[in-house]
């Protein structure tokens, strides 16, 4: 058997000239390419990368406390189920009957202009088919669907703002409620239900909350206080990033990644930490123990994928630092037993440098032992933003290589 080439030599050969030789697999047997990553950036990837594997794995951030993650997970005291539900929807069998209609229902969300009545009025209907979006939906999956939605509202408590709620979380809620707390059954059923082509996991299943000290010694708990999104940019580097237990109590938490989720790092064919927010959608998927031994364990390619354009969060941070902050948390816990090459060989990164505000420094690249590997992953036109038809091929052939 041919010996595999490493990641590095595959850099150094080109993607194409890697694989060129090879007969490509159907979707079925495809790569176990696993991601890092828990935001929306990665999603039009996703969904092209399931014209080549069923069998891509996307470990995902279940911190989220700002918008209708944050009333949920008030009420109910678990963790955000946002991403899961919005990589799930990117990973759904488009050609199954029904599936285009429920994600259609799952990605709708309820009006912000209506009182409290109006909103549960309307989710009710929902619940008994009798709303469009739902009728819509062919049986038996709108009776799943209605059934989780009653589930919803048998629990929802007589206070709980619906407004601008998303309706897959409300499933999803229902779904982990009714599985005794547990993400893990009702991930699984929905993925049955729409034929997920691929694996979504959170990185765990506890309710926690991000933290972070800033340069300035500013300390802030909450992951909606660093995306820009619902709050003012931050105004300093972030210095370090921790789990902590509640918004209002930033003591760090030590926690563990569950065995399920290291099996599925130990087991991946490609390691890639893909472009998103920075710190909230990357480095927090790193931050549990166990996670840097595991990927370590694994002598498959590591890749990182750095976001084109202006990402708040990564404040300060040019290409090669960004890098640096990875390998830092990935060692975090054995600095002494993990080298950076155990979990870092190869960052790609656009021919047109100009994408990336703070630009590439090559030689702290190549100081940290990671070779730079330039491609073209930017369509003309879309500045700040990587084309998920041309990074998929790439990442297809590093895992085949």
């Amino acid at each position: 058997m041919a010996k595999k080439d490493s990641a590095q030599e595959i850099g150094r050969k080109g993607p194409a000239q890697a694989g060129a030789a090879r007969v490509l697999p159907g979707p079925e047997t495809g790569p176990r390419i696993l991601f890092f990553s828990g935001g929306t950036a990665l999603r039009e990837t996703s969904r092209e990368l399931v014209r080549y594997t069923h069998n891509s794995i996307h470990i995902v951030t279940p911190f989220d406390s700002g918008g209708s993650s944050a009333a949920l997970r008030q009420a109910f005291g678990m963790p955000a189920v946002g991403d899961v539900r919005n990589r799930l929807m990117a990973l759904a069998d488009q050609g199954l009957r029904g599936n285009p209609e429920v994600v259609a229902l799952f990605g709708h969300r309820l009006p912000k202009d209506l009182g409290r009545a109006a909103l549960e009025r309307r989710l009710r209907r929902m619940a008994e088919g009798l709303d469009p979006l739902v009728r819509a939906i062919p049986e038996p999956m709108r009776g799943i669907v209605r059934r989780q939605l009653l589930g919803f509202l048998e629990r929802m408590p007589a206070d709980f703002d619906l407004k601008g709620a998303s309706i897959g979380n409300l499933a999803l809620t229902a779904g982990y409620l009714a599985n005794r707390r547990r993400l893990g059954p009702a991930i699984g059923m929905f993925s049955e239900l729409i034929r997920a082509r691929g694996v979504v996991r959170p990185v765990m299943d506890i309710d926690l909350h991000l933290a972070a000290e800033l340069e300035n010694g500013r300390v802030v708990v909450g992951q909606h206080l660093l995306t820009a999104k619902q709050a003012p940019a931050i105004d300093s580097p972030v210095k370090r990033l921790w789990l902590a237990r509640a918004l209002d109590d930033p003591t760090p938490v030590h926690a563990a990644i569950p065995a399920g989720v290291r099996g599925l790092i130990e087991r991946a064919d490609l390691i890639c930490y893909p472009m998103g927010s920075f710190y909230t959608s990357l480095v927090a998927n790193l931050l549990p123990s166990g996670l840097g031994r595991a990927v370590a364990a694994n002598p498959c390619p590591k890749v990182f994928v750095p976001g084109a354009g202006h990402d708040p969060e990564a404040l300060g941070l040019d290409v090669a630092g960004q890098a640096e902050v990875l390998v830092r948390y990935l060692r975090a816990e054995a600095p002494d037993e993990i080298r950076a090459r155990d979990v870092l060989d190869l960052v790609l990164i656009n021919g047109d440098t100009d994408i990336y505000p703070c630009g590439v420094d090559r030689s702290r690249l190549s100081g940290l032992g990671v070779l730079p590997r330039a491609c073209r992953l930017a369509a003309s036109g879309r500045a700040g933003v990587l084309s998920a038809s041309l990074l998929a091929p790439v990442l297809l052939s590093l895992a085949r290589g």
